[in-house]
């Protein structure tokens, strides 16, 4: 895979949140529902997705940065720090000559096959064995990434519901709604991709919240219009808020005014650090046909402030 900055378009003294703001616009852009004609797509997609899960994961990051792991995520094969590759080469001479290959090693040891690991087995151990050993296997290739769309309700992100999801090959699997989860969130499902014999790809599962007609999601909180009558709104009164798991009682005190907003604590959205607040707006409704008093009680008030 190319360098994740350049998939992305960052600078590598881009920000957390101006990663997180690229690749969100790249995701949106190149998505495969919005593409379905180009058939570099999913590709492309699988990329941006690819490269963020580096770049969004600090410790993926400060390992990419250091040259510890590769545009893939793999480790590198860092080799040995000290050695120059000349003879006397290593920390101030602790070690007078090295040499590589089939030729006679430190105490005249004349390696056959495989002499040069034997060497540096005698000094770092099993670890270089087996490093050198995997190194020399040939990789398998990876299988390909799928995507795939769910569709949720903000009752479903509330009860961390299961649903059920169909890939276009015709799979189908359950996916627990995870807490904190966002509107056009791309969830990474590992190993459920396809297969070509190898590591079997990843599942890119992007969420869509519908709207709701009652409820606005801002983040974890919630918002919602509660009408109260006029008099409950002079006088004050207990109204019935509705909430995602049912109505609830609200006090208002007297004299609330039209607009103002109450907050009922732990009554939004389940996010990773806890539940949000659901923020009760009320909406002053009045009735459909006043009385005299009203009637009279109003033209008084206009009367005095146009005095």
């Amino acid at each position: 895979m190319r360098n994740p900055y350049d998939v992305l378009g960052v600078p590598r003294t881009a920000s957390a949140a101006e990663i997180k703001k690229a690749f969100r616009k790249a995701a949106k852009a190149h998505h495969p529902d919005r593409n379905a004609a180009d058939p570099k797509a999913k590709d492309r997609f699988a990329e941006l997705n690819s490269a963020y899960e580096i770049l969004g994961d600090a410790g993926k990051r400060a390992q990419f940065d250091r040259g510890e792991i590769d545009a893939d995520g793999k480790p590198r094969f860092q080799g040995f720090e000290g050695f120059t590759g000349r003879p006397g080469g290593g920390h101030e001479g602790d070690f007078e000559s090295f040499s590589f290959g089939f030729g006679a090693g430190p105490g005249g040891r004349r390696g056959g096959r495989g002499g040069g690991d034997d060497i540096f087995s005698q000094l770092f151990g099993e670890a270089f064995r087996e490093r050198a050993g995997a190194a020399r296997q040939a990789p398998r290739a990876r299988g390909e990434d799928v995507a795939a769309t769910l569709d949720v309700t903000l009752e479903d992100i509330a009860g961390e519901a299961k649903k059920r999801v169909a890939f276009p090959d015709g799979r189908e699997i359950d996916v627990v709604i995870p807490k904190g989860v966002a509107d056009g969130q791309v969830i990474r499902l590992r190993g459920l991709g396809r297969s070509h014999g190898g590591e079997p790809g990843d599942a890119l599962l992007t969420i869509r919240i519908r709207p709701h007609e009652r409820f606005t999601a801002e983040g974890q909180n919630l918002r919602v219009a509660v009408p109260v009558a006029l008099e409950e709104a002079v006088l004050g009164a207990s109204v019935r808020v509705p909430t995602l798991t049912g109505a609830v009682d609200m006090a208002i005190p007297p004299m609330t005014s039209s607009g103002r907003v109450f907050r009922l604590r732990g009554k939004g959205l389940p996010g990773k650090d806890g539940t949000g607040d659901l923020l009760a707006r009320v909406e002053i409704k009045l009735p459909e046909k006043a009385d005299d008093e009203l009637l009279d009680y109003a033209r008084k008030r206009r009367s005095e402030k146009a005095v």
